[in-house]
């Protein structure tokens, strides 16, 4: 028996009989040899964390584009926390961490430069459509590795494309990632909010502070301790009735003071602009893009999706170094 084995033995004695196991994993798209020492998720996991598109979220918008205060979150910064915090679930409920850690660090590759305002661009500018969850996916299992992709098993694939609050994850573990999700943006977004002077403790209601807590602290504390209680031995993750709700209040709250605040929004539309006029002119000229996209074209995809997949996969520096090269004069540098 190889460490793997001894891995897989040990899930089958630890693990919730609701867990996905490793052994039973539904297996990857084009099969391959088992490592000797990682399960199939573990090796999910450190597929992702190694990938290109991984280490872009680093300079990919949360909440406040571009923003040059330091402690502000980005798009790694998020996945990370939903992360820890979906591991933290896992762990109490013995359901796979391996696999949760998986979807969590993978559900937002395929997120474009500027946050959802980019992803909305996208999409009204391609005939297709364009959502991040997709992109994601398609990232994972088409666009890394030049073209041969991560090659992920079906339970992490699953997972990336239901994280979002309509998906239906199939696994326990896709289910606490997508709550993972909405709980830690909520709760770090208000964070942010709270240093740029957007929101203030006053500004929720005493009602919902009475029952989640009077703190970021506290909240975020309810609830991962309220789906822990009302998930234990049961083959569904959720939340109480009462307490699910008054997280969707929340949510409703930074709808109404960050996400839709026109002070936190005021460059959304140059984003979207910016953005609109790459599209336009990598449509007029593919061939300016990076060689592995117009490679794309040649194998068969359309024009449209290589240029979302070229915009999509840009941080937020880099397409606005794209912009300024293409669309503002350089000044004479001979003296």
């Amino acid at each position: 028996m190889n460490i793997r084995e001894s891995l897989e033995e040990r899930e089958q004695e630890f693990l919730s009989p609701y867990a996905a196991h490793s052994r039973e994993s539904r297996g990857r798209e084009r099969p391959e040899e088992e490592c000797d020492i990682r399960t199939v998720y573990q090796r999910d996991r450190d597929r992702i964390l190694h990938c290109k598109a991984f280490r872009r979220l680093k300079d990919k918008t949360q909440v406040f584009l571009a923003p040059h205060g330091d402690h502000y979150r980005n798009r790694l910064t998020h996945t990370l926390e939903v992360s820890q915090t979906a591991r933290t679930v896992a762990k109490a409920l013995r359901l796979n961490e391996d696999l949760v850690e998986a979807i969590a660090l993978g559900h937002d590759l395929g997120h474009t430069p500027f946050g959802h305002a980019g992803e909305r661009a996208l999409d009204k500018l391609n005939p297709m459509g364009f959502a991040h969850y997709k992109q994601s996916v398609r990232v994972a299992q088409v666009l890394e590795k030049k073209g041969r992709g991560l090659n992920l098993t079906w339970e992490v694939i699953d997972g990336i494309l239901n994280h979002r609050t309509s998906g239906r994850p199939a696994t326990l573990e896709g289910q606490v990632v997508r709550l993972c999700d909405k709980i830690s943006y909520i709760h770090h977004d208000m964070d942010d909010a709270h240093r740029a002077g957007l929101i203030s403790e006053d500004d929720i209601p005493i009602t919902i502070r009475m029952l989640l807590g009077y703190t970021i602290r506290e909240r975020l504390n309810t609830l991962i301790h309220n789906i822990v209680e009302n998930s234990q031995g049961k083959d569904t993750i959720q939340m109480s009735e009462e307490v699910y709700q008054a997280m969707m209040d929340l949510r409703k709250i930074m709808f109404q003071n960050v996400y839709l605040n026109p002070k936190a929004k005021k460059e959304e539309a140059k984003a979207i602009d910016m953005l609109s006029k790459l599209y336009e002119y990598y449509m007029e000229h593919p061939q300016k893009m990076s060689k592995e996209y117009v490679n794309l074209i040649a194998t068969g995809t359309s024009l449209n999706q290589a240029v979302c997949d070229y915009l999509s996969g840009m941080t937020d520096q880099y397409s606005m170094q794209k912009f300024q090269e293409i669309f503002i004069p350089k000044a004479w540098e001979v003296y």
